[in-house]
């Protein structure tokens, strides 16, 4: 990693002075040129982490304006966009939700009602980790799900005297943990940064708005089918189990829920903002603007944030959330987010898009599903080992242009990618989920790319059937509408 890293360091800067001064092809204007030894730069940086991708981030504020990709403040607002402020207002939520662990009384008692069967409670800590990864970070919720299912672990295989040597349990629990957090995200616009930043570009690139409605509608069948999918996969074939009942099971999540006690009235109050939050985001375009034109998902968001601080606990001097937890957000997802939204930005107005665009003429004439497998499974195994919000970051403004040449709609081949992002199983590396239960001892690597590659080929498979039967008709677009004006 060390030597990456060594390289990445000298790489970076090369590239950007050998674009800059010496690659000079038909058709790329200077602003155009400026912009893509840039992007090679950051590119390079992101994957390579010679330093925080966050603070890789920042780059385009420095280089842009000095090259002359993109003037100063045109640069900087892009990191005001927003969905940075959508994304913010959804992290205090959920910050307010572990503070108060209504996301663990959430989880256990979902986990209680499936019952102690092996495959049943498997299949209750997958619906919990994808409810709450639908609305908080997939790396707080496979935290937060990880000694939960190492107890449940734990009691296991003290009740049964360790009679289970190959640990298939530990190991389809940990697994399932992980797959059912980046597979709940794609349920929601918010529910993980890639999801984000397709909006933002959309936004930025056509003028037109993914609403969380829009996203939801879409999002969610392809979630709850790979969920399925993916519990069936790892009770039935990855592995056996010499055991199907878990003696004792359900006593153990009981004892977890008698710990955290009865529901506080914190815990009430968080839930119905959270609620009330989730009801206006999925009613917003087809309800609440009825009465409220101006209304936005990030108005909704900001809004119901800011009631957190103003709600007294039972102790009547704290509030529900102050400053000093609220300002413990993952600002380096939202920086990252912002530089993204820089590259879209400076894509677009520069006009490399359309030029790398015209770079891919290989692929016109192809059919469009066999594209679409191709670009899925490009990106699919691309964030095996590099950040899925860097490589949407990178890709969809490009993704842009290349509708236009390919001769059809943008949405198909940009959602297409977005999606594949969130659907990378084989590695540590791949996802913060990942490793996560990676970390617990239960996982080695060749166990994870065992499994993940059949998740990743039906996944490949499965996202490419859904942008291209389904997504058409949920988005009332046609697949070969290409013209930008048009959408």
């Amino acid at each position: 990693m060390l030597k990456t890293k060594n390289i990445g360091l000298f790489l970076g800067p090369l590239s950007f002075v050998l674009i800059l001064f010496f690659f000079h092809p038909d058709g790329l204007n200077p602003q155009a040129n400026a912009v893509l030894a840039s992007t090679a730069w950051v590119s390079i940086w992101w994957i390579t982490e010679v330093i925080p991708i966050a603070v890789t981030s920042l780059l385009p504020i420095i280089l842009f304006p000095l090259s002359g990709a993109m003037e100063l403040s045109l640069t900087t607002t892009s990191y005001g966009h927003k969905y940075i402020f959508l994304y913010m207002g959804g992290f205090i939520i959920a910050i307010a939700i572990e503070k108060w662990n209504l996301h663990k009384r959430i989880a256990l008692n979902i986990i209680y009602l499936v019952g102690s069967n092996i495959k049943r409670i498997i299949l209750g800590f997958m619906l919990a980790t994808a409810f709450l990864s639908m609305w908080i970070s997939n790396t707080a919720t496979s935290v937060m799900m990880l000694p939960i299912g190492l107890a449940v672990i734990n009691e296991f295989n003290t009740r049964l005297s360790n009679q289970d040597n190959d640990n298939s349990f530990g190991k389809a629990l940990m697994l399932s943990i992980a797959y059912s957090a980046s597979i709940g995200g794609i349920a929601t616009l918010i529910g993980t940064p890639p999801n984000i930043v397709f909006a933002g570009v959309v936004l930025e690139t056509f003028n037109y708005e993914i609403t969380f409605f829009n996203w939801m509608i879409f999002g969610l069948p392809i979630s709850l089918f790979l969920l399925f999918i993916c519990w069936k996969y790892l009770t039935n074939y990855a592995f056996s189990f010499k055991k199907n009942e878990f003696p004792g099971g359900k006593e153990e999540i009981l004892k977890l829920k008698q710990e955290l006690g009865p529901i506080s009235y914190e815990e009430k109050m968080v839930g119905v903002i959270f609620a009330l939050t989730a009801f206006c985001w999925i009613t917003r375009s087809f309800f609440i603007q009825n009465f409220i034109p101006a209304i936005d998902d990030t108005i909704i968001a900001i809004f119901f944030a800011t009631i957190l601080f103003l709600l007294n606990t039972s102790l009547k001097d704290r509030k529900l959330i102050n400053w000093n937890e609220a300002v413990k957000m993952p600002w380096g997802v939202i920086l990252l987010f912002g530089g993204g939204m820089a590259l879209a930005k400076a894509f677009e107005i520069s006009g490399l898009s359309i030029w790398l665009g015209e770079q891919m003429i290989s692929l016109k004439g192809l059919n469009l599903f066999i594209i679409l497998i191709v670009l899925i499974a490009a990106v699919n195994f691309l964030t095996e080992i590099t950040s899925n919000l860097a490589t949407t970051a990178m890709l969809l403004p490009v993704l842009a242009s290349l509708s236009v040449l390919l001769e059809v709609h943008p949405f198909i081949i940009m959602t297409g990618a977005t999606v594949a992002a969130s659907c990378a199983f084989m590695l540590p590396a791949a996802t913060p989920p990942n490793a996560v239960v990676f970390g617990s001892g239960y996982l080695r690597i060749p166990d994870m790319v065992k499994v993940g590659i059949v998740m990743n080929l039906f996944s490949i498979i499965f996202a490419a059937l859904m942008v291209f039967y389904i997504l058409p008709i949920l988005w009332q677009i046609d697949p070969f509408e290409f013209k930008y004006l048009n959408l």
